[in-house]
């Protein structure tokens, strides 16, 4: 029923600072014409590594933020931070802005892509414990500090990030490739695209839509942002994520179809969020909405601020469908435990003159050992009111023990919450922990639009 929240990603969308910074990224060493970057695809949002005055952390790389923030400092993060002071962030969601602190003149580097002046906005109190919902440790997230000192191309499929010096950057001929002029807002980049809104007819409606690498769903729509958007009959109510101020609400239904220039992309999942959601949001008057990762993913994109330009190229995985979590329940990572494993040994002794094809004198030890190793733990955030499992039983913070027989500790994030995206009408059997009782539930997916 809810799709993973990876909610400091569509968190920090949209931020209200009218503080900017005059640092640059430059290119140094003799091959300074790109830089190459492998990078991790954690729930559809790219995750790549960069060293912050000497330390390697790991960012979210989002092109719907124009400021570099850390969320996750833990004390063997051994970070300095440069002339520190105190200011306030407000972001998406309905409450009051939270504290923060601003370094300025910081060194980040991505192999020979350097700055040695960047401004970092610290966020104290990490209450959206981002790397627990991720399953992986993310301290902090980058976007537009990027973007404007390279040309960026994505490859998903390869999991490649390249940065290009624009001083020395030639575009390649592409036929496959469709290009786009971008519109800048705040430094964030937006796309003109047109969907399909009404289930019977064929009417197509323009939208101006931001390009979120940040945001790990498919669509947002903010509703009456135009006459024609507003949620299908066809959805149900949900919380989209948590924001700098608060929790983000609307509705999560499907489209018939959105297109990107020739591009079209059908029955894609989107979320139709409220006004007071997205208020700050809403400050961008010809804003429609966001395109996220979940559609982003399907192609190779060329992202060019210097030049206010953008090329797609669509991937293997294009046609691939838009699934959704149908069982109501949010789960996050919850630390490590000790685990008892079994370990078979089997071993044969044998004796001088043998006979090797009655083996008569073989004595045959099977032998069993048990090893402890520290393994993933998960618990449940958020369980959705009158979902399947909300209706079973299950409850916040409960901690997962299995899922239909297989042992939670063997699986990524990524993997569990996998389990409850596919198959209308499947029985999910969990075992849980609450409060030190081990329990049993069962519920089926049941599949809303």
């Amino acid at each position: 029923m809810i799709k993973k929240r990876t909610l400091v990603t569509i968190l920090l969308l949209i931020l209200s600072l009218s503080i900017q910074s005059q640092s640059k990224f430059n290119f140094y060493g003799p091959k300074d014409k790109k830089v190459s970057i492998k990078f991790k695809l954690v729930n559809n949002l790219i995750v790549i590594p960069i060293e912050l005055n000497g330390s390697q952390l790991s960012f979210i790389l989002d092109t719907g933020v124009d400021k570099t923030i850390l969320f996750n400092l833990a004390q063997n993060d051994s970070v300095g931070l440069n002339n520190i002071k105190k200011i306030r962030l407000q972001g998406l969601g309905k409450g009051e802005p939270i504290e923060a602190l601003l370094s300025k003149r910081n060194t980040m580097k991505m192999k020979t892509f350097v700055s040695n002046s960047e401004s970092i906005y610290v966020i104290l109190k990490d209450k959206f414990d981002v790397s627990g919902k991720m399953g992986v440790t993310i301290h902090g997230i980058i976007g537009h500090k990027i973007f404007k000192d390279a040309i960026v191309s994505i490859n998903y499929s390869t999991k490649k990030l390249t940065l290009y010096n624009p001083k020395k950057y030639i575009e390649r001929k592409c036929n496959r490739c469709q290009k786009f002029p971008l519109q800048f807002y705040r430094n964030k980049p937006y796309i003109d695209a047109k969907v399909q809104l009404d289930t019977i007819g064929d009417k197509l409606t323009s939208v101006k839509m931001l390009i979120d690498t940040g945001g790990s769903e498919s669509l947002w729509l903010f509703e009456n942002t135009k006459e024609e958007i507003r949620t299908p009959i066809k959805h149900f109510k949900d919380i989209l994520g948590e924001g700098l101020s608060g929790t983000i609400y609307g509705n999560r239904s499907r489209i018939k179809e959105v297109n990107i220039g020739r591009f079209q992309i059908k029955n894609p999942t989107v979320s139709f969020l409220d006004s007071l959601s997205t208020f700050h949001a809403r400050k961008f008057k010809e804003r429609n909405g966001s395109i996220g990762g979940n559609i982003l993913k399907r192609f190779k994109i060329w992202i060019d601020y210097p030049n206010k330009k953008m090329l797609l190229k669509k991937n293997g995985s294009f046609r691939g469908g838009f699934e959704y979590n149908m069982s109501g329940l949010d789960v996050g990572y919850n630390g490590k435990v000790l685990v008892q494993e079994k370990d078979n040994n089997t071993f044969i002794d044998s004796y001088a003159g043998t006979d090797s094809e009655t083996n008569s004198n073989y004595t045959i030890n099977y032998s069993i050992n048990y090893r402890y190793r520290f393994k993933p733990s998960f618990k449940v955030t958020h369980v959705l009111a009158g979902s399947p499992a909300g209706k079973a039983g299950i409850k916040k913070d409960d901690i997962i023990i299995s899922i239909n027989k297989t042992y939670v500790h063997t699986l990524s994030l990524h993997e569990l919450l996998h389990k409850f995206r596919r198959g209308h009408r499947k029985k999910i059997v969990m075992k849980i922990e609450r409060n030190g009782i081990p329990m049993k539930f069962q519920f089926q997916l049941i599949k809303k639009i």
